[in-house]
């Protein structure tokens, strides 16, 4: 999806005219809360998370993913579930799911984002950023109720229904005090003055008429709403309370969540903290929720992770991380898998084995290079080793003995350097955010392209190395195309691409982006479209394109042009393009390759004799001596396998019930068939399978010598022509190889 036009011709929409966005893989959670719900039929609970514009729903029992949402148009703001649909809030809109991907239902009416939703029983509730509740009826789509609240008095924060309380709802505010309310009456039952700070999280306990509450200031109250009267009240040091979740098993547990991803555990029977999670999440703890009757804890939260742990009784192990101290380095593993070279900031570049892990060499006396090393690159027959520093040297070693071949200097300092290694082409971006493209055989700048605006963050070279993919941190994607030398597509993203790589059949891209979990796949266009890949105008400027969500997008631009392009006419192509072609059969090789080795397959079977009666292919050959026309008994042979081929021209033979003028017409319908240099690769098996057959009998007769003597030179021309054919493909293929140099 693109966000802006004004793109050049056939480019669609102003983005990208060869990639189109595909999906993203690696999402599994965000900052929003997951859903829990338990499927009576399958009787298995289903975690759901949301990520970005759709929702996944996994397996608790395995957390392997079982179904993605369609996408909706923007990122999912709220996200709550019943026993029958999920919903999700986009914006000012909510939405209901059926069989955790399709929207069944949509309640428009709200005017601002959406940030609670309770589904309650027929109905379902929604509050916005303006203060307003909205109960709708879920299938109607309905509005019934409407309350408004007035910020200043009452921002609701925090919204549940409190268990076996018919047709009420309680609600917390960033001002600390509570309202319960009859949604059915639409009257406010009763206001709980609160404990001075702003609520965060209700959550209804195990035991009737108890809520435990959640507030900014870490404390956790556990509170009878039926008396007014608080039970217990616990306090975390680590910020806001982020979610809270009850025991089901039998023990009484409360968990509750931190900003900072730890979580704490009280014992509510003996009124003490019982034990902390550390590091549970790297981010804030977006969830939590004992899983009903199991002592298993789901959470999740922004930095991309759904955990499920067994919860522990009393003895909670503390974790301890070790911090390890990494060298910058560029590392590039040879094409065998036996070694690996690694460069560090040092200058240094050693080589190692991948299996030992052995200490194989070191490149230079000391070190290879005076300043760090910024790329590494070993060619495909493990010959030479290309390093890059950033003094600005390109050296090339002998990988083996490890002595210095050449070395070149650079104008300005390279930055990144990656090698294809089929065609020995070598990109090498530098600090001012060019990119040089080196053949490796002659050493030389073949190529120099310019037009990114910030430091280029990653290169990919297409399969066959004809393209070159570049990503920057201006936020574009480039794409140059080296045997012309332009560039031919350039999208821009609002986040900028810090890697990309090109799937080994060229048919997916991908890319990883700035303060982003996910990697995303975009396929290429030209693959399964027409593309028109024109040259660029040096001030292009691409539009924004948004990142493909996780479910698999449609390419309807490409769909679009297709249906309305008139310029698009259906091709037929004729069976023979020239009459200088040589055309082959459609036939599998099977049909034809193997005839001459026939009588070696059948060397164990019994000979199955002269047929019976004369042929419908062998009435064609007598037919065509008076009419000239063998297209029909050719064609007859073209049906036939080999065996009923072998058969029907060893049947030919006087000797086999034939005759010499069906053998000669015969002769004359391969001579017709070379004419028009069709089925070219038929008339030559059927031809020598029946000079094999029938050697003896064409060198005894003379009249079908005399045939065999027109055939021979009508065969050597035209598989000179053919030759011919051959030697100015290959030249072609040659100089499209060699063409950048």
């Amino acid at each position: 999806m693109s966000l802006a036009g004004g793109g050049p011709p056939g480019d669609p929409a102003g983005g990208s005219a060869l990639f189109s966005g595909f999906r993203a893989l690696g999402l599994y959670s965000n900052h929003l809360a997951h859903v829990l719900r338990y499927h009576r039929r399958h009787r298995e609970f289903y975690l759901v998370t949301a990520v970005g514009r759709s929702f996944h729903t996994y397996n608790v029992k395995k957390l392997g993913i079982v179904a993605v949402s369609n996408a909706l148009p923007q990122d999912i703001t709220c996200l709550a579930a019943d026993r029958m649909l999920v919903f999700a809030s986009c914006g000012s809109v909510l939405y209901a799911f059926a069989r955790n991907k399709e929207v069944v239902h949509i309640y428009k009416g709200h005017n601002a984002d959406i940030h609670l939703v309770l589904p309650f029983g027929d109905h379902v509730i929604s509050v916005d950023g303006d203060n307003v509740l909205i109960i709708w009826d879920v299938q109607s789509e309905e509005e019934y109720l409407q309350l408004n609240f007035d910020k200043a008095v009452f921002t609701v924060s925090a919204i549940m229904h409190p268990s076996t309380y018919l047709n009420k709802i309680l609600l917390g505010s960033e001002q600390g005090n509570l309202q319960l309310w009859n949604v059915k009456t639409n009257k406010l039952l009763y206001t709980f003055p609160g404990w001075g700070t702003g609520v965060t999280v209700l959550e209804q306990a195990p035991a009737l008429d108890v809520v435990a509450v959640g507030l900014v200031s870490g404390h956790i109250i556990v509170h009878n709403i039926k008396f007014d009267e608080m039970l217990m009240k616990f306090q975390q040091d680590w910020g806001p309370i982020t979610a809270i979740s009850f025991r089901t098993d039998g023990h009484a547990v409360m968990a509750a969540g931190s900003p900072i991803g730890h979580i704490g555990l009280w014992d509510l029977e003996d009124k003490k903290f019982l034990g902390q999670m550390r590091d549970a999440h790297s981010t804030a703890v977006s969830g939590i929720s004992f899983v009903q009757g199991e002592p298993l804890l789901i959470t999740n939260g922004s930095d991309n992770a759904i955990r499920v742990k067994i919860a522990p009784y009393s003895h909670f192990p503390q974790c301890m991380k070790d911090l390890i101290k990494v060298w910058d380095v560029a590392v590039d593993i040879t094409s065998c898998g036996n070694f690996a070279v690694i460069g560090l900031t040092t200058g240094h570049v050693d080589i190692y084995n991948m299996q030992s892990g052995i200490h194989r060499g070191r490149y230079g006396k000391e070190k290879a290079h005076g300043g760090s090393i910024r790329g590494v690159a070993v060619d495909g027959l493990n010959q030479f080793t290309i390093t890059a520093g950033s003094e600005g040297s390109i050296k090339f070693w002998k990988f083996k003995t490890r002595e210095l071949v050449h070395s070149s200097i650079l104008s300005i300092s390279p930055s990144k350097m990656l090698l294809h290694r089929d065609s020995g082409i070598l990109g090498i971006a530098t600090d001012d955010f060019d990119i040089n493209v080196l053949d490796i055989e002659t050493r030389r700048t073949v190529r120099k392209f310019s037009g990114h605006r910030g430091q280029i963050n990653d290169m990919a070279f297409s399969p066959d190395g004809r393209w070159l993919i570049t990503a920057s941190m201006d936020s574009t994607i480039r794409t140059w195309d080296l045997p012309s030398g332009c560039l031919v597509d350039c999208f821009l993203l609002d986040s900028a691409a810090v890697s990309i790589t090109m799937s080994p059949t060229g048919d997916f891209l991908a890319s990883s982006h700035v303060d982003d979990l996910g990697i995303y796949l975009w396929s290429n266009r030209s693959l399964y479209s027409l593309v028109s890949l024109r040259p660029l105008p040096a001030d292009y400027e691409p539009s924004i394109v948004m990142l493909p969500g996780t479910c698999i997008a449609q390419d309807d631009d490409v769909l679009e042009e297709e249906e309305a392009s008139d310029d698009i006419i259906e091709y037929d192509s004729p069976e023979q393009l020239g009459d200088a072609l040589v055309t082959l059969s459609e036939l599998p090789e099977s049909r034809w390759k193997n005839l001459l080795n026939l009588d070696i397959i059948k060397s164990k079977l019994v000979n199955i004799g002269v047929l019976a009666q004369k042929s419908e292919f062998y009435m064609q050959l007598e037919e065509g001596l008076s009419s000239s026309n063998y297209t029909a008994p050719f064609n007859i042979l073209k049906q036939m396998g080999p065996s009923t081929v072998d058969t029907e021209l060893r049947s030919l033979s006087p000797d086999d019930g034939g005759s010499i003028k069906v053998m000669l017409s015969f002769l004359k319908m391969v001579q017709a068939i070379l004419n028009t240099r069709r089925d070219f690769e038929l008339a030559q098996a059927y031809l020598a399978l029946f000079l094999k057959l029938h050697l003896k009998i064409l060198s005894s007769e003379p009249t079908l010598l005399v045939e065999v003597s027109r055939l021979s030179p009508q065969l050597e021309e035209i598989w000179i022509h053919l030759q011919g054919l051959f030697n100015e493909s290959l030249c072609i293929l040659n100089y499209m190889k060699t063409a950048l140099l």
